[in-house]
């Protein structure tokens, strides 16, 4: 049986440990975002309350940064993470705001997550 904890620091710890190893898998129906980690073999959880997403930089029509509306945002995510869940990555992340960056090298979008709750499962 897996050892299941309910806290954002140890996605933090893995990731910071082994930034390189730290996948995201899927997006489940119930808005969480499924990350794996293949050093230490742990499956994170995040359930996501918001989401937003910045356009890449060369798009924009002016220097600020336009975030989207966050269904037009959540749409963005889900086609991002079917399409090529290979080319996005962890960014940045804080425990203590519950906010976690991933970014897609391939459309070069931003998406900053508002998490409701994290679970890390140990294999």
């Amino acid at each position: 049986m897996a050892q299941v904890i309910r806290s954002g620091a140890f996605l933090q710890q893995c990731w910071s440990v082994h930034p390189l190893c730290v996948s995201i898998k899927r997006l489940r129906d119930d808005r969480a975002v499924v990350l794996s980690c293949s050093s230490c073999k742990s499956t994170h959880y995040l359930t996501v309350a918001t989401v937003s997403s910045k356009e890449p930089l060369a798009s924009q029509p002016s220097e600020e940064d336009t975030p989207s509306d966050e269904q037009h945002a959540e749409a963005l995510l889900k086609t991002c993470v079917s399409t090529h869940h290979t080319s996005l990555s962890l960014r940045e992340m804080d425990v203590f705001q519950d906010l976690v960056r991933l970014r897609c090298t391939d459309c070069r979008r931003q998406y900053k997550l508002t998490i409701s709750a994290f679970e890390t499962r140990h294999k």
